[in-house]
């Protein structure tokens, strides 16, 4: 029976939004936490950009030594064979890819400007298809840039020459959040009815519904017999208005009227879902709003008479699923007395106590010295300090901290 899969894509189209950004420690924390959570896939770069190359080799290299156990590590390219060629070289171990290209008249018109028509799209992109497969990656998506402003006749035509041509995966990008559910639940099956595919959905929310229009996708593809893959970011960041919240999408297709029959990935684990968006909310410098769905501060908030005492009776008068799913419920213990933190200037005292509040212990004081210089690395890198979870992925992987720090300018 198909399913549907979250393919989350904080680490490349989050990253992407205007003024914030992740360091590539926080990028790693990020692709560990959706490991833990059981998410299918992290599109978890560019692996054609310079900055992120020893990054990108270092994640993989986790995967390799099972720190990261299950999550696919994706790189996104453009469908051009030089993209897939430049990846490779750049990334030996990358395995699995999205090639994007865009296919709407808005874009072909105004974006390419008359240097690729609809032909050469298509061609461009089973080109790069082909070129992929045969340097031996594992899976490859083909990308729809704009599918919501394209015409349906030709989206089957670009997915029927991309399935032809080896491609995985379609992706139907909805890249101005310009589909509504019922638009894309309707184009979805049309496309659908004439190539059967497994089907990416990536919406966006300039029009407030991303969420809607995400599940509404993953409905019509299953719907239609084939496999759907969400793309998410955690907490709802991305380009603009951003794209679908990473909890919001599993909440409405696990507890949502009406999705009792559709299938969710059963490895997801929400029980590490609090921790991954405190931490982003503090990577991005974005605070998590009082009403965000599950993990907002009001989200199992309740005041008025009525409400409360309904909710104190049975929980299920007014919540609709239980916030010990998602970790939360725990008392969160602040320290008032004092602190010592690390920083890009701390001593070994200082350090030294830090890690022995964590219970953690080096074997002599070289190795401590070495840890340190790294944790002083690691707080020029992120700019702010490092959360607990960094401390302690620094002192066990200092190898490959190394690499992430790393970052030399191509010129």
């Amino acid at each position: 029976m198909a399913k549907i899969y979250i393919v989350d894509v904080t680490n490349r189209d989050g990253v992407q939004t205007s003024r914030i950004c992740l360091s590539k420690l926080q990028k790693t924390m990020i692709n560990i936490y959706l490991d833990e959570m059981g998410i299918f896939q992290s599109e978890f770069g560019f692996p054609t950009t310079n900055h992120e190359i020893n990054y990108l080799n270092a994640n993989l290299e986790l995967a390799k030594n099972k720190v990261i156990k299950r999550l696919r590590l994706s790189g996104w390219l453009r469908a051009i064979t030089s993209d897939v060629e430049l990846a490779i070289n750049n990334v030996p171990d990358l395995k699995y890819v999205n090639l994007s290209i865009s296919t709407s008249d808005q874009m072909i018109k105004h974006k390419f400007q008359g240097k690729l028509n609809y032909e050469e799209i298509i061609k461009s992109a089973v080109a790069s298809i082909k070129l992929a497969k045969k340097l031996g990656l594992k899976a490859v998506g083909v990308n729809a840039e704009d599918a919501s402003r394209s015409k349906v006749e030709y989206l089957a035509e670009f997915m029927h020459a991309a399935k032809e041509a080896g491609a995985d995966r379609f992706r139907y990008c909805d890249t101005l959040g310009y589909d509504t559910p019922f638009s894309i639940y309707e184009r979805m099956c049309k496309v659908l009815k004439k190539v059967k595919m497994p089907i990416e959905i990536h919406c966006h929310n300039d029009l407030g519904l991303v969420v809607a229009t995400s599940i509404a996708g993953a409905k019509a593809a299953l719907d239609c017999g084939v496999d759907a893959y969400i793309n998410t970011c955690v907490n709802g960041v991305g380009e603009r208005a951003g794209n679908a919240d990473l909890l919001s999408v599993i909440l409405a297709i696990r507890y949502g009227s009406g999705m009792e029959k559709y299938k969710l990935d059963e490895k997801i684990n929400l029980k590490s879902v609090w921790k991954i968006s405190k931490y982003a909310s503090y990577a991005f410098g974005i605070p998590i709003p009082i009403n965000q769905p599950g993990v907002g501060a009001n989200a199992f908030a309740h005041e008025s008479g009525i409400h409360a005492d309904g909710a104190l009776k049975d929980r299920r008068n007014y919540e609709l699923y239980d916030y010990e799913e998602l970790g939360r419920g725990e008392p969160e213990v602040i320290d008032t007395g004092r602190k010592i933190t690390v920083g890009e200037y701390s001593g070994i005292k200082g350090f030294g106590n830090v890690y022995d509040q964590m219970e953690i212990k080096f074997k002599n004081d070289a190795e401590a010295r070495e840890i340190l210089e790294l944790v002083r690395y690691a707080n020029v890198h992120n700019q702010k300090p490092l959360v607990e979870d960094e401390l302690k992925f620094v002192a066990k992987y200092p190898d490959i901290a190394k690499k992430i720090f790393t970052m030399q300018p191509a010129v």
